[in-house]
This record gives structure tokens, sequence and C-alpha cells, in this order.
């Protein structure tokens, strides 16, 4: 067996949750490459609501979406994935059976522009209560700068005090490579 690099098996990890028909959620769109994995990965009759403070990534999601047919798939938000629970409609609360976080900042985007713990444990937090039984949310941590450094602190603070018996919670990272390399969360509904 062949250990998988961390983006890799996250993807993989959604596919075992994730149906064609279902709703999931992006919840930091960045460049658009895990939105557009979304959305191909719910097919036609499924949706993917995604989420970016950054009218930038925004706009370069929407590109890319367009550009592989799967615009009609999503619905994109500029606001932050503390606003999952009031802004994903009512009738999908319960239903969601996948979620995506990237941690960090925009790859190629402004450097001061970062994820925040309080943001993303209270999205977690709202995803947790809005997710079907078995439902996955990976979170990529990115911890090479300081910001990151107490995002994941706080975040993995949190997530080991999920009670087994609402959520699995998994870390999975590669233990002997230098400079902060990112690593999974990985929280499965009970």
């Amino acid at each position: 067996m062949k250990l998988q690099r961390i983006l890799p098996f996250a993807k993989a990890l959604l596919e075992t949750a994730v149906s064609k028909g279902d709703i999931t959620v992006d919840a930091t769109i960045g460049n658009g490459h895990d939105t557009v994995f979304l959305a191909e990965l719910v097919g036609a009759d499924g949706h993917v609501y995604g989420f970016d403070i950054q009218s930038d990534a925004v706009a370069k999601t929407k590109d890319k979406l367009s550009a592989n047919g799967l615009d009609n798939r999503v619905t994109l938000y500029t606001k932050g994935h503390q606003y999952i629970n009031e802004t994903i409609p009512q009738h999908h609360h319960g239903a969601i059976s996948g979620a995506m976080f990237n941690l960090g900042y925009l790859p190629g985007g402004d450097k001061a522009i970062v994820t925040h713990h309080e943001s993303t444990i209270s999205a977690i937090k709202q995803l947790l209560s809005m997710m079907k039984p078995e439902g996955i949310i990976v979170v990529v941590i990115y911890h090479g700068h300081e910001e990151g450094q107490i995002e994941r602190n706080h975040v993995m603070d949190y997530v080991t005090s999920i009670d087994p018996s609402e959520a699995h919670v998994l870390q999975y990272q590669f233990i002997n490579k230098n400079n902060n390399p990112p690593y999974i969360v990985a929280i499965e509904k009970c």
C-alpha cells in the first residue's frame, strides 16, 4: 500500500461520504479546485455551497466552474464560512454529506488575509449540526505561518474535545517532514 499525499487523501475521504445528488460545502473556495471537485462529485442533481471572503476568489471560482460546465451545481457566497447556518437554505439542513476547508491564505493571494480560528470553529460546529449521519468534514490545516499556528492550536483543542458519540475525529499527517507540512483533520458525524 502506498501512503496517499495530503490533498489526494482529503479527496478520497470525501469520495467515501458523498454520492451523486448530495449537498456539500466548500467552506474556503480559494482558487476553486475543491469546488470543482465537489461539483463533479455531487453530479447534475447535487449542489455545492461555496464560501470565501475574497471577491477575487469567488470570481476565479465562477470562471473555473463555468469553463467546466458546472456553474449550475454551485452557489457561491462572498462571505465568511461562519455564516453557513444562516445562508444555506433550511431544507438542506440535515442533508449535507461532505464539507471541505483549506485553512490559511489564498494561494497566490494576499498572505495577510487568512482564516481565523473563531470563524473556522464556528463553521465546523454549524456544519456538524447540519450534516447527515456519516457525513464528513475535511479540514486541511496549513500552519507554516504564525496565524496558521494559532488557528491550528485552537482548532485542534476544539476537535479533540468533540464528544465521540457526536463524531469520530481523525488526524492524518506526515510526521517526518520539515517546514510544518499541512495535515488533515477529518470529522465524521455519528
